[in-house]
C-alpha cells in the first residue's frame, strides 16, 4: 500500500526562474522507487473498466460543487441565489443533451457499455440516484438559509393567500385587464388531445370539477405561462422588493379562467426535451437555413425526457402528466422550490452592493495604453500575455482590433468567432475594418451549441458590410480562437496575432478566466496560414511546424509529450506535467497519463469539470492528483505544462482532452516560446495549485473533499483581483 506526504510547492530554479511563484501545501502521494518499478514491470491492463469514472457521474459531482459555492456563506447573497440558478441551468442541459443521449441509446437497442462498464440504462438509474438528494439539498439551501436571509434584507416574495383584501383586489383586476388576454387555456379531453409544450416553459395543470346532470366529472387544464409577462411581479408596499409570483396569481384566478367549473386544485409543472439537434451538413444546400431551422426545433424539442413538479402533486395527476408526455415514473423529480428558478435572477438588478459581488476591476494591457501607441509597433518588441477577466478585455483584444481595422497599413483581418455574444465590440470593430477596405474573413461557427441565433445573426450583419463570411468545415465544429492581421510594412507582409482559450465575447471575458497570447513572431505566420485556408478552402496540409491542429495531429502532439516525460524520468532527469482544462474524458491520453504514472512521473491536473480519470490507484496513477476549483469566475483557461527535462514546453489551448476536441473538431495547441510568459504561465498554475479555500481534491471513487486549509488559506481568484486593483 502506498501513504501519503505533505509537499511544498515552490518554483525551482532549473525550470524557472520567477520571484512571483506561490508556495502552497498538496497532497501528493508517496510512492517508493521499487514500487513504481515494480508498477511498470507488472502487466496492467490499462483499459480495464476499473480504471475510470464514469463520464456522467463525473458531471454529477461537478454541478454538486456548484450547489457546494450556493451554500458557502462567504459568497454575497444574491450570488448564493445565481449558483442556485446555475445548478439548476446546468441540469437543463444536462438532461437535454446528455440524459437525452442515453434514453437514445436505450431505445435504438445500443448495448456498448461506457468505459467504466455501465449500459446507459445503469447510468440513467444512478444519474437519479444521486441526482435525488441534490435536489433536496437545494431546496433547503433555498428555503431555509437564502429565502430568508432576503427577506431580512427586505426582499420578499409573497404567497398569494399572504396579501391583504386590498391587494388581492388590485391584482384581480390587473389579472382581468393585463394577464387574461395573453393566456390561451387548453382544455384535455378527447377532442382536444395534449399539447406539445415548449422545452423548459413553466406550465400549470388545473384540476376542475364539472356538474353534469348531477354528476361530477374531472376535468383536466393545460396553460403554458407566456415568456412575455415578467415571472416577478412586483407588490407595492411600503419599503423594501416585494414580489408576487406570476404563476400564482394566475392560480388565485382559475374561477375566473374557468367560468361555471368549480375549481379542486392547480399546479406547476415543466418539461424537458430533447434539444440535441443534428444538423446534416452533407444534406443541407444552405447551411444558415439549416441551423436556424434546428434552432426552431431545439425551442420545440423532440422526445420529453423529464418531468419536474412540485412535491404536493396528486398521484393521479402526476400519473396523467407522465402516461400523456409518454414518459416513465423515473423521469419525474419533484422539487420544493419555485420552478425555472433561473427567472429570480430579476432580482440581481436590485440595488443591493452589498448583497454582490464587488465590481470587477481589471487591469488594462499597458504596453496598448499610452496615447498614440502603435499596437504593431509594441508586438515587434515581444509577445503579450493577458488573464481575464483580471486583464481587460475591452483594453486589450478589442483595442488590438480596433488599431487593424483603423491601421492604413493593414491589409486584411481573419479571425474565428465561436461564441461572440450579445453587443459584440469585436463585430463593430470587424464591421468598421471592412468599411475601411480592409480584406476581412470572418469564420463563424453556426453550430456552437445554445448560441447558434446570436451567430447567425452576427454572420448576417458581417455580411452586409462586406465581411467574407465562412459558415463552417464539413463535418467538424471550428472551435479554436485566432485572429490574424497581415499588416504591410515596406517591401514586406507581416503578420501578428492573437490566440486565445476564450471566445471573442465581450461577456464571457469578464465572468470566465482565460489567457491570450498577442504575437508578431513570424515563425507562426506559415502555420496560421495554412490553418485559415484549411478553413476556408481545401486543404489536406499535414506539416504543423509550430502548431498542434485538431483533429490532425493535436492528440499525437500531447502524447509525444507525455512520452517525453517518462523517458526523462526514466534518466533521471526533471519530469513533471501540470495541466489545467475543463475537462479529460479521451481515453487514449488517460492511458498515456497512467503509464506516465506507472513510470513514476509527477502529474498535477487543474481540471473544473468532467474527469474520468481515477488518482491515486496504486501501481497505475498513484503520482496523479487532480483538483477542481469553482468560484466567482469560470475557470475555461486550458494551459498545459511539460518540465522537459528541464528546459520546460507550455502550451496554451482551445482544446480539452476530450474526444470530441481531439477528432471532431478544429483546435489549436499553442507554444508558448516567449520566457517570460512561461514564468508567468507557470505562476499561474502555482497559483491555482496553492488555493486551499475554493479547491476540491478528487479521489480514487469520484467524490471530492476540500483542500486542507494550512496555516495560511489561499484563494486563487481573490488574490488576482487584489492584484488588478493594486495595479
Amino acid at each position: 500500500m502506498w501513504s501519503s506526504q505533505k509537499v511544498t510547492w515552490r518554483c525551482t530554479s532549473w525550470w524557472v526562474n520567477s520571484t512571483s511563484c506561490i508556495q502552497s501545501r498538496i497532497t501528493v502521494p508517496k510512492a517508493s522507487k521499487k514500487t513504481r518499478q515494480a508498477a511498470v514491470q507488472t502487466a496492467v491492463d490499462l483499459d480495464d473498466e476499473e480504471l475510470y469514472l464514469n463520464r456522467e457521474l463525473s458531471w454529477v459531482a461537478f454541478n454538486r460543487r456548484v450547489l457546494e459555492e450556493a451554500a458557502d456563506q462567504s459568497h454575497p447573497l444574491l450570488e448564493r441565489l445565481k449558483f442556485l440558478s446555475i445548478f439548476g441551468t446546468n441540469l437543463d442541459e444536462f438532461f437535454m443533451i446528455r440524459v437525452a443521449g442515453l434514453k437514445e441509446q436505450i431505445y435504438s437497442g445500443v448495448t456498448e457499455l461506457s468505459s467504466d462498464g455501465m449500459s446507459p440504462s445503469e447510468q440513467l438509474k444512478e444519474i437519479r440516484a444521486q441526482l435525488l438528494p441534490l435536489l433536496q439539498w437545494q431546496g433547503e439551501i433555498y428555503n431555509k438559509t437564502v429565502v430568508p436571509a432576503l427577506e431580512k434584507e427586505g426582499i420578499v416574495i409573497h404567497d398569494f393567500t399572504e396579501l391583504t383584501s386590498e391587494e388581492r383586489s388590485e391584482y384581480e383586476r390587473d389579472f382581468v385587464d393585463n394577464i387574461m388576454p395573453v393566456l390561451t387555456p387548453l382544455a384535455l379531453d378527447p377532442g382536444h388531445p395534449f399539447p406539445r409544450l415548449l422545452n423548459r416553459s413553466l406550465n400549470i395543470a388545473f384540476v376542475l370539477d364539472d356538474d353534469v346532470n348531477g354528476q361530477k366529472e374531472t376535468k383536466i387544464a393545460v396553460l403554458q405561462l407566456p415568456s412575455a409577462l415578467p415571472r416577478l411581479v412586483k407588490l407595492v408596499r411600503g419599503s423594501g422588493h416585494h414580489y408576487v409570483l406570476l404563476d400564482d396569481i394566475i392560480r388565485a384566478h382559475a374561477g375566473i379562467l374557468f367560468p361555471g367549473f368549480a375549481f379542486r386544485e392547480s399546479h406547476v409543472f415543466r418539461v424537458t426535451r430533447d434539444a440535441d439537434v443534428e444538423i446534416a451538413e452533407d444534406e443541407a444546400n444552405d447551411l444558415i437555413t439549416a441551423v436556424a431551422e434546428g434552432i426552431r426545433q431545439r425551442r420545440w424539442g423532440t422526445d420529453p425526457v423529464r418531468l419536474e413538479v412540485g412535491p404536493d402533486v396528486p398521484r393521479f395527476l402526476r400519473d396523467f402528466l407522465v402516461k400523456s408526455l409518454d414518459l416513465e415514473p423515473y423521469d419525474v423529480y419533484p422539487t420544493d422550490i419555485p420552478l425555472n428558478l433561473q427567472d429570480f435572477l430579476q432580482l440581481m438588478s436590485l440595488d443591493k452592493r452589498k448583497l454582490k459581488d464587488p465590481p470587477l476591476v481589471s487591469r488594462s494591457l499597458p504596453e496598448f495604453m499610452p496615447d498614440g501607441v502603435n499596437v504593431f509597433d509594441v508586438l515587434k518588441d515581444g509577445d503579450l500575455m493577458v488573464h481575464h477577466p483580471f486583464d481587460s478585455f475591452t483594453n486589450s483584444v478589442v483595442k488590438f482590433l480596433k488599431a487593424a481595422a483603423a491601421d492604413q497599413q493593414v491589409l486584411a483581418i481573419k479571425i474565428t468567432l465561436y461564441r461572440a455574444g450579445g453587443s459584440s465590440p469585436v463585430i463593430d470593430a470587424l464591421r468598421e475594418a471592412a468599411l475601411n477596405g480592409k480584406n476581412v474573413t470572418a469564420f463563424v461557427e453556426l453550430k456552437a451549441r445554445f448560441d447558434e441565433e446570436n451567430n447567425i445573426a452576427w454572420a448576417r450583419a458581417l455580411e452586409q458590410s462586406g465581411v467574407h463570411v465562412v459558415y463552417g468545415v464539413l463535418g467538424l465544429k471550428t472551435h479554436c480562437k485566432v485572429c490574424l492581421v497581415i499588416r504591410k510594412e515596406g517591401r514586406n507582409v507581416l503578420t501578428y496575432a492573437h490566440v486565445g482559450t476564450g471566445n471573442y465575447n465581450l461577456s464571457t471575458s469578464r465572468v470566465y478566466t482565460d489567457i491570450g497570447i498577442f504575437t508578431a513572431r513570424q515563425e507562426f505566420e506559415r502555420d496560421f496560414v495554412h490553418l485559415f485556408n484549411h478553413l476556408t478552402g481545401y486543404s489536406k496540409h499535414t506539416g504543423w511546424q509550430h502548431l498542434g491542429v485538431a483533429p490532425v495531429n493535436l492528440r499525437s502532439k500531447l502524447i509525444d509529450h507525455i512520452r517525453a516525460e517518462v523517458e526523462h524520468q526514466r534518466a533521471g532527469r526533471p519530469a513533471h506535467i501540470v495541466a489545467k482544462m475543463n475537462a479529460l474524458i479521451d481515453q487514449d491520453i488517460i492511458r498515456e497519463l497512467y503509464a506516465a504514472s506507472m513510470a513514476g512521473v509527477r502529474i498535477d491536473l487543474i481540471i473544473r469539470g468532467v474527469c474520468t480519470l481515477r488518482p491515486g490507484i496504486p501501481g497505475v496513477s498513484e503520482t496523479i492528483t487532480v483538483r477542481s476549483i469553482l468560484d466567482r469566475f469560470l475557470e475555461h483557461s486550458r494551459i498545459y505544462w511539460f518540465a522537459n527535462g528541464g528546459s520546460p514546453d507550455c502550451f496554451i489551448s482551445s482544446a480539452d482532452w476530450m474526444t470530441r476536441n481531439m477528432d471532431r473538431r478544429v483546435e489549436v495547441l499553442f507554444p508558448i516560446y516567449d520566457a517570460k510568459i512561461r514564468n508567468r504561465l507557470w505562476d499561474v498554475l502555482a497559483a491555482y495549485l496553492s488555493d486551499t479555500v475554493k479547491a476540491r481534491i478528487l479521489q480514487s471513487d469520484g467524490s471530492y473533499v476540500r483542500s486542507d486549509l494550512g496555516e495560511n488559506p489561499f484563494r486563487v481568484q481573490q488574490s488576482y483581483l487584489q492584484q488588478a486593483r493594486k495595479r
